[in-house]
């Protein structure tokens, strides 16, 4: 297991992985050679979180947060019980890819898990288990949940998917042993911020339009009022000195009139870069777009740019 790089174990509506090139021209020079705090208060999939533990070991500490409760607890339990979350999965696999060639039984037990996982009668790392069995197995790794907090999205098409990647959560286990995990409001993160510290932003993205919103992974909406909110966070850390780059969608592309977010950060740094689209039950309508990258660090436009 030494050496091995973690990844995220999750496909995530959003993930970061295809812009960590672009993330990393908006890191602070010095983060290699300073002892950062290293705090993401929507942590999501953890595509920054992992690539940041992988190149700079020299982190003074990492926090990571979430309001989804099920998402955090499936990250504690990776950390904290590996081996039994392993076994659980294995045998999730086993069945479900026994099922392969007989949809109506496949799809049968599909909706058998999900209803026993919005049940949230299972252990602590049954029901770990099952979050990820439903986001291997679902309409492309979508996680949406009703106001009732039952998660809704119908089963996906793969077939055989990984289910039991075992040697990235032996992986990702060992990368969480350095990590503080909390489940809460993103602003409780504050506390734990110090000298040197480096807030990343990946929170629910604004719509760009009322049939592409993938934004309802807790039951509380994360609206307009929520992503003023957030700026109204980051001026604040801004006035504390803290450094922080924030990531969100580009409304601006889908209406050259919407000024929203450029309004809304207008006293920062606002760069745009070229994002595929992965989720749409139209193949046709997947494909480029612009999100925003957006930091309160004056020299990052000298370096961030488009890809």
């Amino acid at each position: 297991m030494a050496g091995k790089p973690a990844k995220p174990f999750l496909k995530w509506a959003g993930g970061k992985t295809q812009l960590i090139g672009v993330i990393e021209k908006a890191l602070p020079k010095n983060i290699a050679h300073t002892n950062y705090t290293y705090i993401e208060p929507f942590v999501g999939s953890g595509a920054v979180l992992f690539w940041v533990l992988n190149n700079f070991p020299n982190l003074k500490k990492a926090i990571i947060n979430d309001i989804n409760k099920d998402l955090i607890n499936t990250y504690k339990t990776i950390a904290s019980r590996p081996s039994e979350l392993i076994s659980i999965l294995q045998i999730l696999q086993n069945e479900y890819h026994s099922l392969e060639g007989n949809e109506d039984n496949k799809k049968l037990y599909y909706y058998q898990k999900r209803e026993l996982y919005n049940s949230r009668k299972e252990t602590q790392s049954g029901q770990a288990a099952l979050f990820i069995f439903l986001n291997r197995t679902c309409f492309n790794g979508l996680y949406r949940v009703n106001r009732k907090n039952e998660y809704n999205v119908p089963m996906g098409s793969y077939k055989k998917p990984t289910i039991c990647d075992q040697e990235n959560i032996l992986a990702v286990s060992e990368a969480l042993q350095k990590v503080e995990i909390l489940c809460g409001d993103f602003e409780h993160t504050l506390e734990y911020a110090d000298n040197n510290t480096l807030f990343y932003f990946d929170p629910p993205y604004k719509p760009l339009s009322e049939t592409s919103s993938f934004n309802s992974y807790a039951k509380d909406e994360f609206n307009d009022n929520e992503q003023v909110r957030l700026k109204e966070f980051c001026s604040k850390l801004d006035m504390l000195n803290h450094t922080w780059i924030l990531s969100n969608s580009d409304v601006k592309g889908k209406d050259e009139n919407d000024n929203f977010f450029d309004n809304l950060y207008s006293d920062f740094n606002i760069q745009r870069v070229e994002a595929k689209r992965n989720i749409n039950a139209n193949p046709e309508k997947r494909g480029k777009l612009k999100e925003l990258l957006i930091t309160n660090q004056v020299n990052s436009k000298n370096y961030v740019r488009a890809i």
